[in-house]
């Protein structure tokens, strides 16, 4: 967790935290504070009965040295290594307290920093078991066909081209692609969506979705220890320990603290000596050690980042630790492209508008052929619109503009109006504009023969989450390479005010240059083509990266899932996980401004100190575990169908 914090890290490395422990009574630190507990209580009854006091004084050293021995041996190995924390002040605390003969007082301090290093560990151990938890998604046997035989494999021996059969009702054991059969696949698990996916001949499956409806062949084309939710795990687990800002700040004050709070110690012991009351003062120089204890400050961000990205995992959200969680939750503006954001990213021709006689299925042909190897969107929307294909040759693109080649001799060109004049078809391209559709047209020889309207429908719920996310106070704007007049239409459909279009992906980012310096900002794309636009933003959000390995490595959060309502999800989990942070950040530093004088003037004692100081952390812990619980206002609702845009014709 952090150097200044105990000796969390010093178990890491010996082995000895409970992050294995299945249970509460596994952790070994727990079942030696609750030895010391029942010693302490023991000889508390005991003394209370009149035992003679050597009895009550054996059971008091029991419950100390049960307890000390959770954090002396490893708080001495740092020390040995030249590290200092929160162990070294308690530890001194324990001595100084046994010097003074204050066997129950050093007891009591020592069971009670045992517990609370006992639960921080368990509390973090189980948040991270929560995450590791998704890889039991995957089946512990997978059926595949060798030799044209039925075999049961573990999944870690299934090898790329294996064909699993998956029947109903069974989990998919690794990533692949679906060779035969028809289904509905449950990829709630993964992606946060209840609702099931048809898929068929062709499709991507992922590990740990379950097969619904029909049997399947799949393909593998993903070993175990490389498919999709095992990438999940690794990176969030990797990405956790990027620490944002308040985590930052938390470490350095804590860090600073400890040495700090020695030097005033020595001083406050040094004037006992001064004023004739060493005694007196030594003792509350051990009680200013304790009241100064910045654990609870150390462990307020990290327990709540760790709680709450392995719940975004959980609901389909990617989030690259603390940095990201932090950043996101302050977040104020978010800038979302349109085509695979905001639409479905499935355009189809919708109009087709002629001149000269030149017929509807010519302009296409003649479409289709300039386009048939390009991978624009728009180019598969009009290679779906026909079967023709015309025999065009010495293709070239001209960036941002279109495309031109030859036929037979002529000269042929698509692409947007600007580039090519509209001419007779001025009228028939702004209405197509208005009605949200994008316009190419095509040319030969400086004739233009005809228009084609392409739209790409916006996704059902992108009014309803753009409404949710204006009503929490922020402010969205569309990011469009698209024509001016076709992306305000599909912003007003949207709900949508702040519109920037007709702009290259360079033009993009310096978009996003200027809203950050007004806002924290968001960029939302597709995680590929949105490249600059999200490294520059605050925050680049991926929009459906599921299998999508450009994505997921290079946002700073993945949206696993198509549906758009789990952006005001994530950000809604964000703002809570950063104010939980504040809240325990704001109670560790004001329970230390305030134990500090109580403990200089001797209003506290070192049980009381302890026993407050203690609680307070086992309370900064719980409430950063709850930052691992979905709120109920985070729930995907049901989408609605988004309003209808007025067709072209």
């Amino acid at each position: 967790m952090s150097d200044a914090c105990g000796c969390s890290d010093e178990k890491n490395e010996t082995g000895e935290a409970g992050e294995e422990a299945e249970g509460f009574w596994q952790v070994r630190d727990v079942r030696f504070a609750a030895a010391a507990g029942i010693l302490l209580l023991a000889g508390w009854i005991l003394s209370l009965a009149g035992v003679p006091l050597w009895v009550a004084l054996s059971l008091e050293t029991g419950a100390l040295l049960a307890a000390g021995w959770t954090f002396v041996p490893s708080t001495l190995r740092r020390l040995a290594r030249g590290k200092i924390g929160v162990g070294t002040l308690m530890t001194i605390a324990a001595v100084g307290a046994v010097a003074l003969g204050q066997i129950e007082e050093a007891a009591m301090l020592a069971f009670l920093y045992a517990i609370a290093e006992a639960l921080e560990e368990y509390s973090v151990a189980r948040t991270r078991r929560g995450l590791r938890a998704l890889l039991e998604l995957v089946p512990d046997q997978a059926t595949v066909l060798r030799a044209g035989v039925q075999v049961t494999v573990p999944p870690a021996e299934l090898v790329l081209g294996d064909r699993m059969v998956v029947r109903p009702g069974e989990r998919v054991a690794t990533d692949g692609r679906i060779l035969t059969g028809r289904t509905s696949l449950d990829t709630s698990a993964l992606t946060g969506e209840s609702v099931p996916v048809e898929a068929g001949p062709g499709a991507e499956v992922y590990a740990g979705s379950i097969n619904g409806t029909g049997p399947l062949e799949v393909e593998v084309t993903s070993t175990a220890e490389d498919n999709s939710l095992a990438k999940i795990v690794h990176i969030v687990e990797t990405e956790q320990s990027r620490k944002g800002p308040g985590q930052r700040l938390a470490d350095a004050i804590a860090k600073r603290l400890v040495p700090g709070i020695l030097i005033v110690a020595a001083l406050i012991i040094a004037y006992g000596f001064i004023v004739g009351e060493p005694a007196l003062w030594f003792e509350r120089a051990l009680v200013v050690l304790v009241a100064a204890s910045p654990c609870a400050l150390a462990i307020s961000v990290p327990v709540t980042v760790v709680a709450s990205v392995g719940a975004a995992s959980r609901i389909g959200v990617l989030i690259k630790g603390g940095a990201a969680v932090e950043t996101l939750g302050k977040i104020r503006t978010i800038a979302l492209d349109k085509t695979g954001t905001l639409t479905r990213n499935a355009p189809a021709v919708i109009e087709v508008a002629t001149t000269g006689g030149v017929s509807r299925q010519q302009v296409l042909g003649l479409a289709a052929g300039l386009e048939a190897r390009s991978e624009h969107p728009l180019a598969r929307a009009i290679l779906a619109a026909t079967p023709e294909r015309a025999e065009v040759t010495q293709v070239d693109t001209v960036p941002g503009a279109g495309l031109y080649g030859t036929l037979d001799g002529a000269r042929l060109r698509l692409g947007r109006p600007g580039w090519i004049d509209p001419g007779p078809l001025a009228a028939e391209i702004e209405r197509m504009q208005r009605s949200g559709a994008t316009a190419v047209l095509i040319e030969q020889d400086g004739k233009v023969l005809g228009a084609i309207a392409v739209r790409d429908e916006l996704r059902p719920e992108a009014r309803e989450v753009i409404t949710r996310l204006n009503r929490a106070g922020y402010t969205t704007a569309m990011l469009t390479g698209d024509n001016t007049l076709t992306a305000h239409a599909l912003a007003a459909a949207a709900g949508i005010t702040q519109v920037h279009a007709d702009l290259r992906p360079e033009d993009k980012a310096e978009i996003i240059r200027t809203l950050k310096a007004q806002r924290p900002t968001a960029m939302v794309g597709d995680g590929v083509n949105d490249a600059p636009a999200l490294a520059t933003a605050d925050i680049g959000i991926a929009m459906g990266a599921m299998g999508t390995d450009v994505a997921i490595e290079t946002a700073d959060i993945a949206l696993m899932g198509e549906d758009l309502h789990h952006l005001p999800q994530a950000l809604e989990h964000a703002r809570r996980t950063r104010s939980i942070m504040l809240q325990n950040v704001g109670v560790s530093l004001a329970l230390i401004a305030v134990l500090i004088p109580l403990a200089l003037f001797g209003i506290l004692g070192l049980a009381a100190v302890v026993l407050v100081h203690e609680v307070a952390e086992i309370l900064i812990i719980a409430n950063g575990v709850r930052a691992g619980r979905i709120s109920r206002r985070t729930q995907l609702p049901t989408a609605q169908p988004a309003p209808a845009l007025e067709p072209a014709a």
